[in-house]
């Protein structure tokens, strides 16, 4: 059995390494577990029955669920006959879904709960191309998907096997809509090949196999755990879904996974929350945790900190970070981490606490791998992207150093939009990501900034935001930051502290912490800050660094508008929404003298 198309994984798996535990779902307290037959028999039924409801090779359906089993079902089942999966984020609004229902012409759509349900019947009148609604959960007033399965016939399977014999791997297996910062969604095509070509390509790098147990909390209409699904499924990891983000915790200890993937947000929770029960310590605990602590950011993943410093360390992990790793599920050996930039300081003291964490690169376009950080020795650098992935060809332009990725793994382009598929890949297949890098080392990838984002200020002067903003979330009392001062004289923030953090803190001090703007108007708090940022400040030149911020007292989110459903910060909704905090830092600032006092 070959792996060419992204079905082929499941039946690879079946003859190399059959599970009893190929997909697991937790429903009313129980593990459900499906084996890899089991996965096989339910797809095979669902291709029949999508036939003979009426799907056709190039038909469009829409998935929009939770992860959960039958996520993974429709998705192999729409493969085997050719047809094409549009997976959506669940958090997206009414508008959005009706532009992308209308952009794909989508036939069919599965969803897993009521409020989606109701979200889609909607906007069923302005989709006469939409034939029915199915839902993953059993509800009153809607068709459950296994309805669908009664209408399969063994007539129906020569049909099924006839269309898969026949799927070649270039041709459009998935659209997936990238939600972006600004404007319409843009749907990427991607390929059975350029999907397999991926896995493939991190196979031999990954230190997983068929002995081993994921947990997946991702969201699977993202490519990042799309991928991660096949390459689980190929090499014959047993995948659990996670209930929610809100048992994650519960989740872990369970199923006491050896590997998972997540965004660096997730592992900023987890590291604040962690560090919060570390200041509720007192005496010695506290001490010997924040010794513990303090040892592992010292971290060097070429291990040049010396044979004191590996004493020290093995102590730590012994008495603290045993705990750390006993939060996670105690087997965990391996994070792989992307979307968002990774903080080095929790790159540093994960790996300290051995729980071996690594940050990779890449996009929807890319589907989505093109560099990463390999758990070989040597093969890590902390604060960058890692090392480019077998198969795959990076270069940074001469104009501006954007990095251009050329490989099998480049999307086919943008559906129905030739014109934004012409900018983004240039007359030699180059595609142009939009990302600032440089090459440190001369085989690590770095990214400083996004081309869109950099911004000037009133004298002239560029500004690269990111870069700022990933120290400035350096300080543990930081949870979201937005730097801006584009054609303003000089630049400043929007710091969202960590308020579980600054609880803590306030309580040490002996400091009222009933409200968030209570404990924002201590004047220890302001003073701590300004010293945060003053220390940050070091790093830049003078027209680069923070003259004024202003801590907010609202979190931004995906159902706020103020991130997209990939954690990115939208910059425009975020000046618009909080104009007045703006207008509040710059009001008089013209006055200003330039060197202007942090907090002033």
């Amino acid at each position: 059995m070959t792996f060419n198309r992204l079905f082929d994984a499941i039946y690879y798996q079946l003859e190399h390494y059959p599970t009893a535990d190929s997909v697991c779902y937790k429903e009313q307290g129980t593990w459900l577990k499906y084996s890899t037959e089991d996965v096989i028999n339910i797809v095979n039924q669902l291709s029949c029955s999508l036939l003979a409801y009426g799907i056709q090779p190039d038909d469009k359906v829409a998935i929009i669920a939770n992860n959960r089993p039958e996520w993974n079902f429709v998705d192999l089942a729409l493969q085997q006959i050719g047809a094409v999966s549009v997976p959506m984020y669940p958090t997206i609004s009414e508008k959005d879904y009706l532009f992308i229902f209308k952009d794909a012409n989508i036939k069919l759509a599965f969803v897993s709960d009521w409020d989606l349900y109701t979200k889609i019947n909607n906007i069923k009148q302005h989709l006469p191309l939409l034939q029915g609604v199915y839902s993953f959960n059993k509800m009153e007033g809607a068709k459950h998907w296994r309805e669908l399965l009664e209408l399969a016939t063994p007539e129906h399977q020569k049909d099924v096997d006839t269309l898969k014999e026949g799927v070649n791997p270039s041709q459009l297996v998935t659209i997936i809509y990238t939600s972006g910062t600004t404007g319409d969604p843009k749907g990427v095509m991607l390929s059975h090949n350029n999907v397999v070509s991926n896995v493939k390509a991190v196979q031999p790098i990954l230190p997983v196999n068929n002995t081993h147990r994921s947990l997946s909390f991702l969201p699977l209409c993202h490519i990042f755990e799309r991928v991660v699904f096949f390459y689980y499924a190929y090499v014959g990891v047993s995948i659990y879904y996670a209930e929610s983000i809100e048992t994650l915790g519960e989740n872990l200890k369970e199923v006491q996974p050896h590997f998972f993937s997540c965004v660096p947000r997730l592992l900023e929770k987890v590291y604040g929350k962690i560090v919060a029960k570390g200041h509720a310590l007192t005496g010695v605990k506290k001490s010997l945790f924040f010794w513990a602590h303090n040892l592992g950011m010292r971290w060097d993943e070429n291990g040049n900190n010396g044979m004191w410093y590996d004493l020290q360390l093995a102590i730590a992990n012994k008495i603290i970070f045993n705990k750390w790793r006993e939060a996670l599920g105690g087997r965990v050996i391996g994070i792989v981490t992307g979307a968002a930039a990774l903080q080095p300081r929790l790159c540093r003291v994960f790996n300290a606490a051995q729980v071996q964490v690594r940050e990779g690169y890449g996009q929807t376009e890319t589907s989505p791998v093109v560099s990463f950080n390999l758990f070989e020795k040597g093969g890590c650098m902390v604060g960058s992207i890692g090392k480019i992935l077998p198969g795959v060809e990076v270069r940074l332009s001469e104009k501006d150093s954007e990095i251009l990725v050329k490989g099998p793994n480049v999307m086919m382009g943008y559906y129905n939009r030739p014109d934004l598929t012409a900018e983004a890949i240039d007359a030699d297949g180059w595609l142009h990501t939009g990302d600032v890098g440089t090459w440190v080392n001369g085989t690590f990838l770095k990214i400083t900034d996004r081309l869109k984002e950099l911004f000037k200020t009133s004298g002239g002067k560029y500004v690269a935001p990111q870069v700022i903003e990933n120290m400035i979330k350096e300080f543990y009392l930081v949870e979201q930051t937005m730097v801006i001062g584009a054609d303003k004289n000089f630049v400043s923030a929007l710091i969202v502290p960590n308020y579980i953090n600054l609880e803590e803190y306030c309580k040490n001090k002996g400091l009222s912490h009933t409200t968030k703007k209570i404990m924002c108007s201590h004047a220890e708090v302001k003073q701590t800050f300004d010293e945060m940022i003053a220390k940050t400040n070091t790093n830049f030149g003078k027209w680069e660094q923070v003259k004024k911020y202003e801590l907010m007292q609202d979190e931004w989110s995906i159902e706020g508008g103020e991130l997209t459903p990939t954690m990115k910060v939208k910059r425009k909704v975020i000046l618009t929404k909080y104009a007045t905090h703006v207008d509040a830092i710059y009001a008089g600032s013209e006055y200003l003298d330039k060197e202007i006092t942090v907090g002033a």
